[in-house]
C-alpha cells in the first residue's frame, strides 16, 4: 500500500467532510502553525486520538564520526519528539 500524498489527504478529508478542498488545506496549515506556536511556547501540543508533540532538551554527548571513528563532542539541543497515544496504538492492534 502506498503512502498517502498531501493533495490526497486533502482530498479524502474534503469528500467525507462535504467541505472544499481549500477550506480543509486552510484548516490543516491553521492547525500546523498552532501546533508549532504551543510547542514553542508551552512545551507541547496534544492531538487528541493520535498523541503529542512534546518539546525535550537533549544533553551534550560524545559521538563518533563514522567516516574517521575520531570521537566528537556533540552539543545540546532542543529537539520535537513525538509521543504516540494509547488509543492510536490500540487501533492499529
Amino acid at each position: 500500500m502506498a503512502k498517502m500524498s498531501k493533495s490526497q489527504m486533502l482530498a479524502e478529508l474534503a469528500e467525507s467532510t462535504a467541505m472544499a478542498k481549500k477550506d480543509v488545506a486552510m484548516f490543516m496549515d491553521k492547525l500546523t502553525e498552532l501546533a508549532y506556536k504551543q510547542v514553542k511556547g508551552a512545551g507541547e501540543f496534544v492531538l487528541p486520538g493520535f498523541g503529542k508533540l512534546v518539546k525535550v532538551a537533549r544533553a551534550a554527548r560524545m559521538g563518533r564520526n563514522p567516516a574517521t571513528g575520531e570521537s566528537i563532542q556533540i552539543p545540546a539541543k532542543t529537539v520535537v519528539k513525538f509521543r504516540v497515544a494509547k488509543a492510536c496504538k490500540d487501533a492499529l492492534m
